[in-house]
């Protein structure tokens, strides 16, 4: 018979809880059952692959303090782990023992907890044990306190070896109508790999840098290549040459990496994504606003006037950017 205990406190000489657990083990062993214990404290870092453990076990105690409220993080943790990676057919067949000591209130709520959780997982829950200790020596010094320790252990082991049935709980019968968690498609063995790779702070930093580059690498795509016209054709058919008059624009669009070039020389118009050698008007905007002046509801002076464009050059050569572009067919009839 193999049993594994999965402690969630912190560790300290005076928890109450790794008094009771040491006994426990200690009765376990003599019965001949092997024991390995988890302390999660220790294995922070790696709680994702923690599920796997369960493989062998035919029995588990999950062991909780409460120190100021709850089972604490760790257990948390690994309990959202079952759910997330854990083999639901192989926890389905495991009886699991709750063990809260709390040093302030709330010991019966956090073996409840435990109790529940377990049965959300499909797991087979057990008479547990939970208490209000003050101190370690409480339990040393109380020969009936051990007493209970031990046969606690012992029906522990009974429960499990005669693979004893109990009703099935009602919270059981509610997840399964109302309550069904998304599926994620994934085999026991996929999984297992994929808790891996969570538990493998280098690899999820990989794949953060990786999402990172490649969302920009496909905005500059969508914003670049995927928009080399875009805003070129409203330009080219809107423009009204004046005469004699010559002008570079430049125009940065917010998520374009090119600028909008405005090249007019008298009746011709050069009209393209790039760059010019120093352009008469230097203009940055947002999307936002170009699409209200290209639609005809701005103009490229009140964009200005209101702050939704900023410009450097000579503000009489923006203002016959008006004059050279003239946006009313999509105006409103006010506007016209």
């Amino acid at each position: 018979m193999n049993i594994n205990i999965y402690y969630g406190g912190r560790g300290i000489i005076d928890d109450p809880t790794l008094f009771v657990l040491n006994k426990m083990q200690e009765i376990l062993e003599e019965l001949r059952v092997n024991v390995t214990r988890y302390n999660l404290y220790e294995c922070k870092n790696t709680i994702p692959t923690l599920p796997q453990t369960l493989k062998d076990a035919d029995g588990i105690v999950l062991a909780a303090t409460v120190e100021w409220y709850g089972i604490g993080g760790y257990m948390q943790q690994f309990l959202d782990a079952c759910w997330l990676f854990g083999d639901k057919e192989r926890i389905a067949e495991i009886y699991m023992c709750p063990v809260v000591m709390s040093t302030t209130y709330g010991e019966r709520e956090a073996k409840l907890n435990l109790d529940t959780a377990w049965e959300i997982l499909g797991g087979k829950p057990c008479s547990g044990l939970c208490g209000y200790i003050e101190s370690t020596v409480m339990l040393e010094m109380n020969q009936d306190y051990l007493r209970l320790i031990e046969k606690k252990a012992e029906n522990l082991y009974r429960t499990i070896n005669q693979r004893m049935v109990s009703f099935p709980a009602s919270n059981q019968v509610v997840k399964q109508k109302i309550a069904v968690p998304k599926t994620n498609n994934l085999t026991p063995q996929e999984s297992e790999q994929l808790s891996q790779y969570v538990s493998d702070d280098s690899y999820v930093q990989r794949q953060k840098q990786d999402i990172q580059e490649l969302t920009s690498l496909f905005k500059d795509i969508l914003s670049d290549e995927g928009g080399e016209e875009e805003y070129l054709g409203a330009f080219r058919k809107c423009f009204k040459p004046q005469a004699g008059f010559d002008a570079d624009y430049a125009i940065a669009i917010e998520e374009k990496k090119k600028k909008l070039i405005l090249s007019v020389k008298g009746a011709h118009l050069e009209c393209y994504y790039g760059t010019v050698e120093n352009p008469s008007v230097e203009i940055q905007l947002n999307r936002a606003a170009m699409e209200d002046i290209v639609g005809g509801r701005m103009t490229f002076q009140r964009a200005f006037m209101s702050g939704a464009m900023k410009m450097k050059g000579d503000f009489r050569i923006l203002r016959t950017l008006d004059q050279l572009f003239l946006f009313v067919d999509a105006q409103s009839p006010a506007q016209k």
